[in-house]
């Protein structure tokens, strides 16, 4: 039997397909190649092959860890959990609305709201808490008020995302059902919309309100309040037993609010 002529063979991709495939790869380790080069050319190697031992050596001097200053964190500790439970509240309750504008099945005006609204979300999206609250500190001043409404506006866009895509996936036989019982718009919504996405808006709220207790830790760090300025003024003076207690601390509370967490989403959904 002869060998059938390799043009016969099947080929999962054609020479051309493979050619540009080679290409993709070749400009794809360029690019890693170049990228590595730029992020190095201002690297002190000193620094990094020394960064072991002072790991080490921060390490030991976090120990024994300084647990008669853990009275002074509670208060911290609780502004941090208010900031972030009330910067929820607040991205809610300005995500809810921006979502219903953001949706092609409900927004009013889908040539001028809905980019508007989409406009925000990606806008809230796109700057990080930290960022928020460095600009509201400069304009409102140090304080919870400056990391409340950080969360709140960074809470927006991760709500608002969610929320309108729960709306845009409705099912439209139930509102149809519903529009054609003569009911009104409010009624259409009341009844043909909200039971099906309320569900997907706890949800979303309940897991926004976890990432908002990450979040709020750090925002002392810029002057926003909560227990990051007591990690800032720790890490300042170089009290590591102090910075040891502070992330213990922190730990703690993510892990018992991923806890609570789960426990609401599953009470919920």
């Amino acid at each position: 039997m002869t060998a059938a002529p390799y043009s016969e063979i099947w080929h999962r991709r054609t020479p051309r397909a493979r050619l540009v495939r080679w290409m993709g790869w070749l400009c794809l380790v360029a690019l890693f190649v170049w990228c590595w080069q730029v992020m190095t050319e201002t690297t002190i190697w000193a620094f990094v092959t020394d960064a072991p031992r002072q790991a080490a050596d921060i390490g030991g001097r976090m120990w024994p860890l300084e647990w008669g200053y853990v009275p002074e964190l509670l208060l911290p500790l609780w502004d941090t959990i208010n900031i972030a439970t009330l910067g929820t509240l607040g991205g809610v309750a300005m995500a809810f609305p921006i979502a219903f504008l953001a949706a092609r099945n409900t927004t009013p005006s889908a040539m001028v709201l809905r980019p508007v609204a989409l406009f925000i979300i990606v806008a809230s999206r796109s700057i990080n808490a930290l960022i928020w609250a460095l600009l509201l500190v400069a304009i409102i001043g140090p304080g919870l008020l400056a990391g409340i409404v950080a969360i709140a506006l960074r809470s927006i866009g991760f709500v608002g995302k969610l929320l309108y895509e729960a709306i845009e996936e409705t099912d439209a036989r139930q509102i149809e059902a519903v529009a054609a019982t003569g009911a009104s718009g409010p009624q259409v919504l009341n009844y043909g919309i909200l039971p099906q996405i309320m569900p997907a808006f706890w949800g979303i709220s309940v897991f926004r309100w976890d990432i908002n207790i990450r979040e709020s830790t750090i925002l002392g760090l810029v002057g926003a309040g909560g227990i990051g300025l007591k990690l800032n003024a720790s890490i300042n003076t170089l009290a590591w037993d102090e910075v040891a207690v502070i992330l213990l601390l922190i730990l703690g509370t993510v892990v018992a609010s991923e806890w609570v967490s789960a426990r609401l989403r599953r009470a919920i959904i």
